[in-house]
């Protein structure tokens, strides 16, 4: 019975190690990881107006600031919709 546990014990730790090895392997890891976050900070870039060339900290900030424009314009052309709406 003691013999029959200890060998499960060990296939599940062999299995959990097998599963923890691929995981770092299959992972964004190191330089691919990085790679993939300047990839997504260059595609920010180009999306944000007048944020060409900032560094991330600064882009972070410009790109708050421009979803709180867009969302004051959209709340804007709600108002104006509103106003203006179907029966004009």
């Amino acid at each position: 019975m003691k013999r029959m546990e200890l060998r499960r014990c060990k296939e599940f730790s062999r299995a959990k190690w097998r599963r923890r090895r691929r995981r770092r392997w299959t992972g964004d890891s190191g330089d691919r990881g990085s790679r993939s976050v300047r990839t997504k900070v260059k595609k920010l870039q180009r999306l944000i107006p007048g944020a060409k060339g900032l560094k991330p900290d600064w882009l972070f900030l410009r790109t708050a600031d421009y979803i709180l424009q867009l969302r004051l314009q959209v709340n804007i052309l709600q108002a104006l919709s509103k106003i203006y709406g179907p029966s004009h």
